[in-house]
């Protein structure tokens, strides 16, 4: 069950596992520096699960049986490779209720490589496809596609990575015991038809801003197929994050490890088909039948009420509906300066070879930080009360604390920077393969680019640390809040550290090779 979080302000109300706080978990102690009222005595384990599913631990405004995100999925357990926590001072659950896994670097390793190494293989067949696809028809003629490009990717991205993180949460909080019925999807449904028009919209003014025109078969072109691409890769992507998060599960493996990773793996690959396909489709009808565009969008937009209907049945995705809009909108327009900067590399032959590298970095980027994110927010709903942070947490930020400590974050952190370095040299090295080229990229290029993918993660991980306690301090759910920030700001300091790089290579004179 969840109820409203009161917060600052009326358009901030976030959803809290009540189930955590109504069950006594927490049991006045001290957890770091989160003090915690005095409950009633603990109960066991299966005792905890039985109150948590009976139909008097759910709100009467939800129905019997009714379905929310934080509601648990499977009983806890302990993943491979963790230990108890058994440190009294460290935050940890404790009397007779299940604790929370501390793991080994090894056992994270583990869990983490195989989704990131998926992830890389997705960005980087994004990045062909987008090399490809740029030669189309549509995109040489329909420039303004190469600005939304970013934004949607981003945007598909947010969308899922939020949905995973807040069911990793949940999942690692026992807050729900089924797998989400069809008001979570439809949710996503909402959200991705409006903010799919949304990113068209903001593509179409900066394409204004650098051409001074737009032609309306162009506009009516681009809103239809990025409402087309971002309902059906949203719907797509829903419906498989729901089947990891329960997979993982099952086996026993921590879905903050491999839920975002996997949402966005071969994600990119797919919305950016969907969009490729469905656009030059578009085009090739704008002489003959110039409406088929106008009834797509128009079609898409007709079903929005439907979607939001269906939604708003649940009591969590109704509160959702209404407070969910600005990270996500935050962020397209963030992703959207990003792909201002493609567009204007992309004709640039100072700058051959970008694109093919953009999808890359920024998808990386994306991934580690994402991971970063939902193992802090999770903490956090496991350990700490709404607004209240470790007191090692309250003083000022300095980047030094995000990566040098014991704790499981720190060491998270520094896993995630170190696995930057091996994973692009790999996905580099496979760009190369997949292009069939006989030649590696030199060692210049390895520098400039490892460099610039470098301070983009570091960048990333220190904002994500700083972020997340600062959104829960101030009563925001980090879940539905960072991840969008964060990934949006990957995008843009990706795209502007690449095209940086790019730069400075021409500078000394140094021919990038794409594999060709």
């Amino acid at each position: 069950m969840t109820v409203p979080m009161a917060t600052n302000g009326p358009h901030h109300d976030q959803l809290v596992p009540s189930d955590i706080v109504d069950s006594g978990k927490h049991n006045g102690r001290h957890y770091g520096s989160c003090r915690v009222p005095e409950a009633p005595q603990p109960e066991g384990r299966h005792q905890l699960l039985n109150k948590a599913q009976s139909p008097s631990s759910r709100s009467p405004s939800s129905g019997l049986g009714s379905y929310v995100e934080t509601a648990p999925l499977l009983s806890n357990g302990h993943f491979p490779g963790s230990k108890v926590n058994e440190d009294p001072e460290d935050c940890g659950a404790q009397g007779g209720f299940p604790e929370a896994p501390v793991e080994s670097v090894r056992s994270m390793v583990l869990q983490i490589l195989m989704p990131f190494l998926l992830a890389g293989l997705g960005t980087v067949s994004a990045g062909m496809l987008l090399d490809v696809v740029q030669h189309w028809g549509v995109f040489q003629r329909v420039t303004e596609i190469f600005i939304l490009v970013p934004a949607l990717l981003g945007l598909k991205g947010n969308l899922e990575m939020t949905l995973a993180s807040r069911l990793s949460t949940a999942v690692r909080t026992q807050a729900t015991t089924r797998a989400p019925n069809h008001s979570t999807l439809q949710h996503c449904g909402v959200q991705a038809t409006v903010l799919g028009l949304l990113a068209a919209l903001a593509a179409l003014f900066l394409g204004w801003v650098l051409s001074g025109e737009v032609l309306l078969s162009h506009a009516a072109l681009l809103c239809s197929a990025s409402v087309t691409t971002a309902f059906m890769a949203s719907l797509l992507q829903g419906i498989i994050m729901v089947g990891v998060i329960t997979g993982s599960k099952r086996m026993g493996i921590n879905p903050d490890n491999v839920a975002t990773p996997i949402a966005a793996s071969f994600g990119d690959l797919i919305t950016l088909a969907i969009l490729a396909g469905f656009s030059q489709g578009l085009y090739e009808c704008i002489e003959l039948y110039p409406y088929v565009s106008y009834l797509v969008c128009l079609f898409f937009l007709c079903l929005t009420p439907l979607w939001v209907v269906i939604s708003s049945r649940n009591p969590a995705s109704r509160i959702l509906l209404y407070t969910g809009w600005e990270p996500i909108i935050t962020a397209m327009v963030i992703s959207s300066l990003g792909g201002l900067i493609l567009d204007t590399t992309v004709s640039d032959p100072n700058m051959v070879g970008m694109i093919l590298y953009t999808p890359v970095i920024n998808g990386i980027g994306g991934n580690l930080v994402a991971i970063q994110s939902s193992r802090i927010a999770t903490d956090l709903h496991l350990h700490c009360l709404p607004r209240q942070v470790p007191e090692n947490r309250r003083s000022c930020y300095y980047p030094c604390r995000t990566f040098f400590g014991s704790g499981a974050n720190q060491r998270s952190a520094q896993v995630l920077l170190v696995l930057a370095i091996p994973g692009h040299l790999i996905f580099l090295y496979t760009i190369h393969l997949m292009k069939g080229s006989t030649v590696g990229p030199t060692f210049v290029f390895i520098t400039f680019f490892l460099a610039a993918a470098l301070l983009q993660v570091l960048t990333l991980l220190c904002v994500a640390d700083w972020m997340v306690h600062f959104l829960w301090r101030t009563g925001r759910d980090p879940d539905s809040y960072s991840i969008p920030y964060l990934t949006a700001l990957g995008d843009l300091l990706g795209t502007g550290l690449l095209a940086l790089a790019f730069f400075l290579l021409w500078l000394v004179g140094e021919q990038v090779s794409t594999g060709d």
